[in-house]
């Protein structure tokens, strides 16, 4: 076999592992909040932009129907007319979840008063509660929403399903995941777990059919 042969082969035969190797190389470049932050305030990115930022991707947002703006509103005010001035209610407001992640729920409970959060995102440890009301997005607010809220220990995340008419209920966070689920019927309760006393009926927060 002459040498050429033999660097062809070689090449062929080595050329599957360079490639791996050159793969295993690339990184992403994560956005940072403090960037993205810095994004919006030189009009960057503005309202027009419908993104959040979850583990340093711009995350596009669904818009908005009819149905879920309702649910929306009407889920803040049924809280507002229970806690009063025990929570401070947000809705679709950022928050700051760690160095990386400053998504937007839908409807966040965080510790009041609510000056405090004239001069900052309220962060995990201000947070009694997030609830999204999800239909499109299921699987991801299910799946990486609910793992960058239970690694940022957010207590108690509620996943209004849509789809199946049904609330799921996630508690006890960890580094691996929520540890406890429930998923809840119209016709079931259930109680919040910063404020025992608050008993929902499921059917109360769901859309009327």
């Amino acid at each position: 076999m002459s040498a050429i042969s033999e660097n062809k082969e070689s090449i062929i035969t080595q050329s599957p592992v360079v490639n791996v190797m050159v793969q295993n190389e690339v990184k992403q470049r994560l956005i940072t909040v403090a960037e993205y932050d810095k994004m919006i305030e030189h009009g960057i990115l503005n309202k027009y932009n419908r993104v959040e930022l979850l583990n340093g991707v711009l995350i596009e947002k669904m818009s908005k129907d009819p149905k879920h703006a309702a649910l929306n509103d009407s889920i803040g005010n049924w809280f507002r007319e229970r806690l009063s001035d025990r929570a401070y209610i947000r809705l679709q407001n950022p928050i700051v979840l760690n160095d990386f992640s400053e998504p937007e729920p839908d409807v966040v409970l965080a510790k009041p008063p609510r000056e405090t959060y004239f001069e900052r995102h309220p962060n995990a440890q201000d947070i009694f509660l997030i609830l999204e009301i999800s239909d499109t997005t299921v699987s991801y607010d299910r799946n990486a929403k609910a793992e960058a809220y239970s690694k940022a220990g957010i207590a108690q995340y509620l996943l209004l399903n849509l789809q199946n008419q049904t609330i799921e209920d996630y508690r006890e966070p960890s580094t691996d995941g929520y540890q406890s689920k429930q998923t809840y019927k119209a016709e079931q309760n259930f109680r919040l777990l910063a404020f025992p006393e608050i008993e929902i009926n499921v059917g109360e927060l769901l859309p009327i059919e």
